[in-house]
């Protein structure tokens, strides 16, 4: 049992846990999530509705229904909910430069609040890694915002090994005075 206990506190000391945890990922279950979706909403298929005007439609169903083959003859176009926050008042910018509220204006944006030592966080980033490869060919956008918790995690450079060691490619923003924490009235890690 102590050696038990030993090797469990060496795995944790040098970040082992949380590298395996981001790397068996249960975002492989695309064809789950696909059966659900046809299962309970075969009807949405045929709702113009979901359709956005211009663009791809983002529904289930084949490839081809998926990218509009058969568009009803007017596509309607989304309501508009609500206006992006400023993601003014980063510090840094990771795999990317700096965005704007303008620069992503009329795009479907999933904005993550993360922070790299949050087991919380990395439980859920494999699924946001995997909805950002999924469906960034239909135009998601999604923008990691790193707040820290910790004062270790205000440190860019922590922030960037954290960022490669777990293979984020959207981008980042450092957000080490909860400026863009602030606009979007966050209160909690891990949130969209």
């Amino acid at each position: 049992m102590g050696a038990a206990v030993l090797a469990a506190v060496v795995v944790i000391a040098f970040g082992i846990d949380t590298s395996f945890l981001t790397q068996i990922s249960l975002a492989s279950t695309t064809s789950i999530e696909q059966g659900l979706l046809d299962r309970f909403h075969p009807a949405a298929l045929s709702r113009p509705s979901m359709i956005a005007a211009g663009g791809p439609a983002m529904m289930s169903g084949s490839p081809a229904k998926m990218m509009g083959a058969n568009p009803p003859a007017q596509a309607e176009a989304l309501p508009v909910e609500a206006d992006l926050p400023s993601l003014s008042g980063a510090v840094k910018w990771l795999n990317s430069p700096p965005l704007t509220t303008e620069s992503l204006k009329g795009k479907v944006v999933l904005v993550d609040f993360w922070t790299y030592s949050c087991i919380n966080c990395l439980r859920e980033l494999p699924y946001v890694r995997a909805w950002a490869q999924k469906y960034k060919d239909q135009g998601l956008v999604v923008i990691g915002v790193h707040a820290p918790e910790f004062a270790f995690e205000r440190n860019i450079d922590n922030v960037k090994k954290a960022v490669a060691d777990l293979k984020i490619d959207f981008p980042v923003a450092v957000d080490n005075n909860y400026a863009i924490w602030r606009a979007f009235s966050n209160q909690f890690w891990p949130a969209e």
